[in-house]
């Protein structure tokens, strides 16, 4: 299975591998899985109809003012996400409006949406979001944390170009029994000449994995088109290094954990790959037409 959060990549695949849009993952990106929440749970919390509701992202990417007027994001039954700016335009509506940023106070995050796992934070850098899924696969199997040298998947962190990783299941829950001694092989690639040579390697058959995480951007979205300019290796790596630390810093560390994420299970989703969930968080991707 391929990652499915970076739009980009979606769009490549569409374009160029029409054969594996199946291995892609049925996941909407973290912002369309959004906008479809908020105008449907939220908005019934509020008393609100869907097209009552605006939701404005911000985001580092370009391609993400796309994927929001893609005709399959509706599942609200409106455009799930209106507008989207990008971080390095929202920094200009800042300072053309004389806003001191630093000197805002503090507040508390609005609930039930406002509180994010450290697994949310990381999912900016290359590498974070197959970090965050290895993180919750291995609390669901085995009911024990990911176990990680320095608090990360140090294999899959970093800025080369293809980065791999096997993690061994020892010892499973119950349910999940079928899965001890099996080792996860995963890979991760940013940047699309790089999700190119592990397409390549896949099906020649000089590669085997299980999941494989694709960025589009140099870094990851830490490196995307939308961020302040302009961007080299060592701004990556200190804006890597600053989603570390926010994870780092976090209480709650993996998504499965989060109880506001529980919550709208328990009110309205239901379960994980139930209708309701699936409804409005997968969707299907369909081939495109280089002509």
């Amino acid at each position: 299975m391929f990652t499915s959060c970076s739009p980009g990549w979606i769009k490549f695949m569409e374009y160029f591998h029409h054969d594996l849009l199946p291995n892609l993952s049925t996941c909407k990106s973290p912002q369309q899985m959004f906008g479809a929440v908020a105008k449907t749970y939220y908005a019934q919390k509020l008393g609100k109809r869907p097209e009552q509701i605006v939701v404005v992202s911000v985001m580092p990417c370009t391609a993400k003012k796309f994927e929001c007027q893609r005709p399959e994001m509706d599942s609200s039954g409106v455009r799930d996400v209106d507008v989207v700016l990008t971080t390095r335009e929202l920094g200009r509506m800042i300072r053309a409006a004389g806003i001191e940023f630093d000197a805002l106070p503090d507040d508390e995050m609005d609930a039930p949406l406002g509180l994010s796992s450290g697994a949310a934070d990381i999912f900016a850098n290359t590498g974070g979001v197959m970090e965050a899924a290895l993180r919750t696969a291995y609390r669901v199997v085995t009911g024990r944390p990911l176990p990680t040298a320095n608090l990360h998947v140090a294999p899959i962190a970093g800025l080369s170009g293809l980065k791999e990783a096997s993690l061994k299941i020892e010892k499973a829950l119950p349910d999940w029994r079928f899965l001890e001694g099996v080792t996860l092989h995963v890979a991760v690639a940013h940047g699309l000449a790089n999700a190119q040579r592990v397409i390549s390697a896949i099906k020649s058959g000089e590669k085997q994995y299980h999941f494989v995480e694709v960025m589009t951007c140099p870094g990851g979205c830490i490196g995307g088109g939308g961020q302040p300019r302009f961007t080299n290796n060592q701004v990556r790596e200190a804006r890597i290094a600053a989603i570390y630390r926010e994870d780092e810093g976090k209480q709650l560390r993996v998504s499965c954990d989060n109880p506001q994420i529980c919550q709208i299970y328990e009110e309205f989703l239901g379960q994980p790959l139930g209708e309701k969930s699936h409804e409005l968080l997968h969707t299907h991707y369909s081939p495109r037409s280089r002509v």
